[in-house]
C-alpha cells in the first residue's frame, strides 16, 4: 500500500492515506475524544474495573495451578529417582560380589 507513496511523504499523509480520513476529520475525532473522555470514563469505570478484576483473578488462579503442577511434577521426579536408585541397588545385590581378574590368578 505504501509502495505507491513517495519516500519523502510525512507520517500525517501516510495515516490519512491508510485511514481515508481528511485532516479535518482526524482533528474533529481527536477533539471529540478529549471532550467526551471525562463524561464517558465515569460511566465505563465499573465495567473497566470488573474486567481488570476478572483478569487479576484469572491470573492468580493460573499462577496457583502452575505452582501446584510444578509441585506434582517435582514429587513424581523425586519418586522416579528413588525408584531408580532402588532398582540399581537391587541389580547390584542380585549380581553378587564382583571378582576382579587379579584375584583369579
Amino acid at each position: 500500500m505504501a509502495a505507491h507513496l513517495p519516500q519523502n511523504v510525512g507520517l500525517r499523509a501516510r495515516v490519512t492515506e491508510l485511514t481515508g480520513l481528511s485532516t479535518g476529520q482526524v482533528i474533529t475525532i481527536g477533539v471529540a475524544t478529549v471532550a467526551l473522555t471525562p463524561i464517558v470514563l465515569p460511566v465505563l469505570r465499573p465495567v473497566l474495573k470488573a474486567t481488570i478484576k476478572t483478569g487479576v483473578t484469572a491470573f492468580e488462579k493460573t499462577k496457583q495451578a502452575i505452582a501446584e503442577t510444578g509441585e506434582i511434577l517435582a514429587d513424581i521426579a523425586a519418586e522416579a529417582k528413588a525408584e531408580a536408585r532402588t532398582d540399581s541397588l537391587k541389580a547390584v545385590t542380585q549380581a553378587g560380589p564382583v571378582q576382579s581378574a587379579a584375584n583369579e590368578n
